[in-house]
């Protein structure tokens, strides 16, 4: 399917889908209530068939959140960057997409311990690098770490 079709087919399915086309791949901005059903249907349906999510992370633009999908259909060969905005900087959540792809597990679990993005509905949300009582979020904007030397 070419990125036009892909956009047409989004289009329909997300009406409120915005695009950007500044890099190799297609990328779509949604809010974060619109991505499990979104991409609960780009997994399921026959035309898109994203079977694989390859890569999910975090980015802390400091007034809100914005995470990133990397999907890939095998079977289809083409590549979509699904980017969706969560507002709430200070409680911050998003449906878990485990469900759909079992490797959004374990990717969501360390955006979960890195950024504090809470994930719903996810089988075992913990943290994964950080010690289970440290303070903060390391890759946060706005985390300081008092053991931290100055320069």
């Amino acid at each position: 399917m070419s990125q036009e079709e892909l956009k047409t087919k989004i289009t329909e399915l997300l009406p409120s889908a915005i695009f950007e086309e500044s890099s190799e791949f297609l990328q779509l901005i949604l809010d974060a209530p619109d991505l499990l059903p979104l991409m609960t249907e780009l997994r399921s349906d026959t035309q898109t068939d994203f079977d694989y999510l390859f890569n999910l992370t975090c980015v802390d633009w400091k007034d809100h959140m914005m995470m990133v999908y990397h999907l890939f259909s095998k079977t289809l060969k083409h590549t979509l960057v699904v980017k969706a905005k969560i507002s709430d900087r200070e409680q911050p959540e998003i449906e878990s997409l485990s469900e759909i792809w079992k490797t959004a597990e374990l990717q969501e679990r360390e955006v979960f311990d890195l950024f504090g993005v809470n994930f719903l509905h996810h089988p075992d949300l913990r943290r994964l690098f950080m010690e289970e009582d440290w303070k903060g979020f390391p890759l946060r904007k706005d985390y300081t770490d008092e053991n931290m030397i100055q320069l």
